[in-house]
C-alpha cells in the first residue's frame, strides 16, 4: 500500500513545500493539497515548486472541482507540470465544496462533473476533445500522462467514479463504509465494462500517532475532532437530497443528527467550534489515532479490504512528528518483507 499525505496551502508557501520535501525522504508516495483558493493559497503554483526540489512524489489536489477554474485552464495546469517535470501529477476532483461555498456558490451537478472530467483528462492526456462545440487538443502535450481520482460519497457518485474514474478517493477510513463504497465503485465499473481491479482505491484521513496513554489518546481524538465536521458537509448533502431513506450505511448518516451547521473559516482546522457532534467513536472510525502498532493494525485492515493508497490527512499540532513515526515505523511497518538473501 502507498502512504500519501494531504496539506493545507496555508502561508507560508516554504513550510508547504519544507514538509512534501520530507515526505518524499520519509517514503510517502503522494502530496496532495487542498484546493480552495479563498481559505489558503493557489495550490497549482505551489506544486511547481514541490515538484522542482523532489525527485519521485506524484502531486495533486484534494481535491479539485468543475467550477472554480475553466476546464481547459485545470487541464492546461496538468500538463505544463508533466511537460517540466515529468507525468508525476494525478487530478483529484469532486463536485465542490469550500471552494465554491465560499463564494456563496453551490457543488456542480453529477452531469457537469462527468462532462469536466472528460474534458480534463483528455487534454492533459494529449488527446483532443469536444468542448463548447469545438474540438480542441494541446499540440504540445503529446507525452503528458495525469489520471482522474473521483472524489465520491453517495451512491449516484459512487457509480460514476466505477463508470469513468481511474482512481476512487473516500475522504474516511471506517472500515465497514471503505468495504461498502469499494464494493458499489467496482460493481458500476464491472457494469460499465471496465476492470474493476483497474480502479486505484484511495482513502484519506487524518493520523495522529499517540504515545499510548489514555491521555494522549484524548488529545490526538480532539485533534482529529474537526475531520468528521468536514465529512458532516458531504453526507449533510445526501440527506438532503434523499432525506432520511438515503440509499447508503446508517452509520454514515445517523452520526450528523446533532449537526448544527459550518463554519468554513475554520474549514479544516484542528480546534475549531462547530464539531462537538463528533463523538469520539466516530472519531476512532473515521481517523487513525493511536500508536504505532494501531496505525499499522487499520492500515493492514484497510489494505486487505482493497485499499490501495492510504493519504494522511496532516492538519493539526504534530506535523513533523507524525512524518517522522510514519516515516521511521509505520510505513516500514506495512511494508513486505524482502530478503536479500533466502
Amino acid at each position: 500500500m502507498d502512504i500519501g499525505v494531504v496539506l493545507q496551502t496555508t502561508p507560508p508557501s516554504s513550510r508547504v513545500i519544507d514538509l512534501a520535501k520530507r515526505a518524499e525522504t520519509y517514503g510517502f508516495s503522494h502530496v496532495w493539497t487542498f484546493d480552495s483558493h479563498i481559505l489558503w493559497q493557489e495550490p497549482f503554483v505551489i506544486y511547481s515548486q514541490i515538484l522542482a526540489e523532489t525527485r519521485n512524489v506524484v502531486v495533486g489536489p484534494m481535491v479539485t472541482n468543475p467550477a472554480t477554474r475553466d476546464w481547459t485552464v485545470t487541464a492546461s495546469l496538468f500538463a505544463t507540470l508533466n511537460e517540466m517535470y515529468g507525468n508525476r501529477t494525478v487530478c483529484g476532483i469532486g463536485r465542490g465544496d469550500s471552494a465554491v461555498r465560499v463564494t456563496n456558490g453551490r457543488p456542480t451537478t453529477l452531469a457537469t462533473l462527468r462532462e469536466s472530467i472528460g474534458v480534463i483528462r483528455g487534454l492533459a492526456n494529449g488527446e483532443p476533445v469536444t468542448y463548447n462545440g469545438s474540438t480542441i487538443r494541446f499540440p504540445w502535450a503529446a507525452k503528458s500522462r495525469c489520471e482522474a481520482w473521483v472524489a465520491a460519497y453517495g451512491p449516484k457518485a459512487l457509480a460514476l467514479t466505477g463508470e469513468i474514474g481511474d482512481g476512487f478517493i473516500l475522504q474516511m477510513a471506517d472500515p465497514a463504509i471503505v468495504e461498502w463504497t469499494i464494493g458499489a465503485v467496482k460493481a458500476a465499473a464491472e457494469a460499465a465494462g471496465r476492470d474493476p481491479e483497474s480502479v486505484t482505491i484511495c482513502v484519506a484521513a487524518p493520523a495522529y500517532v499517540t504515545d499510548g496513554t489514555e491521555a494522549g489518546l484524548a488529545h490526538g481524538r480532539d485533534q482529529c475532532r474537526w475531520f468528521g465536521g468536514m465529512v458532516g458537509n458531504h453526507v449533510a448533502d445526501i440527506v438532503a437530497r434523499y432525506g432520511d431513506a438515503a440509499p447508503v450505511p446508517k452509520a454514515l448518516t445517523d452520526y450528523i443528527a446533532g449537526r448544527e451547521g459550518y463554519d468554513y473559516n475554520s474549514h479544516g482546522q484542528a480546534g475549531n467550534d462547530h464539531v462537538a457532534f463528533v463523538s469520539d467513536e466516530i472519531v476512532d472510525r473515521f481517523c487513525l489515532v493511536g500508536p504505532v502498532e494501531e496505525q499499522v493494525r487499520r492500515l493492514r485492515e484497510l489494505e486487505a479490504l482493497g485499499v490501495d493508497q492510504f493519504a494522511v490527512y496532516l492538519q493539526h499540532d504534530d506535523k513533523d512528528g507524525t512524518l517522522r513515526e510514519y516515516g521511521e515505523k509505520v510505513i516500514p511497518g506495512i511494508a513486505p518483507e524482502v530478503l536479500a538473501k533466502s
